[in-house]
């Protein structure tokens, strides 16, 4: 097993500490912007697309880009390119499918939230808690990030593991409590910079062999001798790439990713519409720039060997291990600092997007008009910045325990468990829902307890057959790209039926959300 020496730990306590001391002093600034829980939810209209792209492309990206997936390709090999390289296409493609759309409604209705969003357009308060209820799956992928961060503590510094994640923790809950999507947006954005610099210096070590004898050839020759189904197209040792299906639904399980709402968000923070393009099209480059950390898993394969198949902290560990072989000791602490930030610009959004379930859709948009209508909005907005600050501390103690309870999973894996069903459930109301006026509030609502109900379903295996279709679904229970894609496709075609067979929207509801039809 590789471990760090001193000089890493001490450059890795370096590094730690100015880290916190600008993520501190991105807090303090985002806290001074933060004058309503608008501002703390959205920070609606205040940054260029340059910086927003950026911020996107971090908050995207998160631990599971930096260990998840080298840890994946560490394992199943040149296969794992497939999921690497795909998944951005979903990503960014579902953000250019839906930016007009969100970027409307937030004009129109000041929409906080993309619960909020789905409860403006189908005028239903059930369809909107619903989705903020169902949220809280999202504590899923907040956990995998503190996950991430705590191998990344642990291995990098020898804090044990329980210290590691608190103080991953205890990072988050300082800047975002403070600051929220302004503080959010800042450091990802700074953060951003950091990961494609890293990135590209991950893609260079791949590309020259850095370690290897024989350069980049010398890698593909290691990884065959090691395990020959490693350099296939398909590896069919593997549950996620083993064959064209599973490309398929990497893509089509990632289109809504980029609506889930620590990510849909980030889009009303846009300050000029006019330069959506510009930020779309930025976005799209450096977002398949991050994918490029997935060849770090095959030179760590290739450099170690099979060490990490057997070893105390597996796969996940492959980035940490490949920087602590190869490089001067300040260096991998520095690229060390850059994974960290990975996982701390996904975790932020993800914090502030779980503080709005309880602050404005339950609060503001339910609660306040039934039990606070005399009381004003600036009370109301007041309270709910309040709501706000005390949800993220109690969303993070809870993602806390569910990192420690999970800690041996995959960290690509564990946030797939727990997004993959919202994913699923939003592909009718959402996906489709933002280009088919005539999808009714009903059909919204079955389609998304369809795609819920039928995601949980096959993941939690309760398919059962030895031949046909039956068998099939079953297999595909280990899958949860495939259990989402299917989970999405039964939204989508409930939510048509819904629709035919139930009462349209009015028509002046409509032309309100998506501009008069001539």
């Amino acid at each position: 097993m590789v471990e760090p020496n001193g000089d890493l730990r001490m450059w890795s306590w370096v590094f730690l500490l100015m880290y916190i001391g600008i993520m501190a002093i991105c807090g303090v600034l985002g806290m001074r912007r933060v004058k309503s829980g608008d501002d703390f939810a959205t920070a609606r209209g205040s940054y260029g697309a340059i910086f927003l792209s950026f911020a996107l492309v971090a908050t995207t990206a998160s631990g599971a880009t930096f260990l998840g997936l080298p840890a994946i390709t560490y394992k199943v090999g040149l296969s794992g390119l497939w999921y690497a390289f795909i998944y951005p296409l979903g990503v960014y493609g579902g953000i250019l499918l839906c930016l007009r759309a969100v970027t409307r409604a937030g004009r129109i209705f000041g929409n906080r939230s993309i619960p909020e969003y789905l409860g403006d357009r189908y005028q239903s308060e059930l369809l909107r808690l619903s989705v903020a209820i169902f949220s809280l799956l999202l504590l899923f992928y907040l956990a995998g990030q503190l996950l991430a961060g705590t191998v990344m503590f642990e291995q990098m510094m020898g804090i044990p593991k329980f210290y590691a994640l608190a103080i991953t923790s205890g990072v988050l809950l300082v800047y975002i409590a403070i600051g929220g999507a302004h503080a959010d947006i800042l450091t990802d954005g700074i953060q951003g910079a950091l990961m494609i610099i890293i990135a590209l210096g991950v893609i260079a070590m791949f590309m020259f062999g850095f370690g290897v004898d024989g350069g980049l050839g010398g890698v593909l020759n290691r990884l065959e001798s090691l395990d020959p189904d490693t350099t296939k197209v398909f590896n069919p040792k593997s549950s996620i790439v083993n064959s064209s299906w599973d490309v398929f639904a990497i893509f089509a399980a990632h289109l809504p990713l980029g609506m889930l709402p620590h990510i849909g968000n980030k889009l009303w923070a846009l300050k000029d519409n006019a330069s959506r393009r510009r930020f779309m099209t930025l976005s799209f480059v450096l977002g398949l720039l991050m994918p490029g950390l997935a060849l770090g898993g095959l030179l760590a394969r290739a450099v170690l060997g099979d060490e990490l198949l057997t070893g105390e902290y597996g796969p996940n560990y492959s980035i940490p291990a490949l920087f602590i072989t190869l490089l001067p000791s300040w260096l991998a602490a520095l690229l060390g600092a850059g994974v960290l930030a990975a996982v701390m610009s996904t975790a932020d959004g993800l914090a502030v997007s779980a503080s709005q379930i309880f602050a404005n859709d339950i609060y503001r948009c339910s609660l306040a008009p039934r039990y606070h209508k005399d009381r004003g909005e600036a009370y109301i907005d007041k309270l709910s910045l309040r709501i706000s600050r005390i949800a993220t501390a109690f969303v993070l103690i809870g993602a806390m325990g569910m990192a420690w309870a999970f800690q041996d999973l995959n960290v690509a894996l564990l946030v797939w468990a727990g997004i993959g069903g919202m994913m699923a459930a939003l592909a009718g109301p959402f996906m489709l829902g933002v280009f088919w006026r005539r999808l009714s509030r009903t059909g919204a609502l079955l389609g998304f307890f369809a795609g819920a109900i039928v995601f949980i379903v096959l993941k939690s295996g309760g398919i059962h057959g030895e031949e046909g279709v039956l068998a099939w679904l079953s297999s595909q229970s280990s899958n949860p790209f495939a259990c989402a894609t299917l989970g999405g496709g039964a939204s989508v075609i409930v939510s048509v039926l819904g629709s035919l067979f139930s009462e349209p929207l009015p028509s002046e509801h409509l032309d309100e959300v998506f501009g008069r039809e001539d």
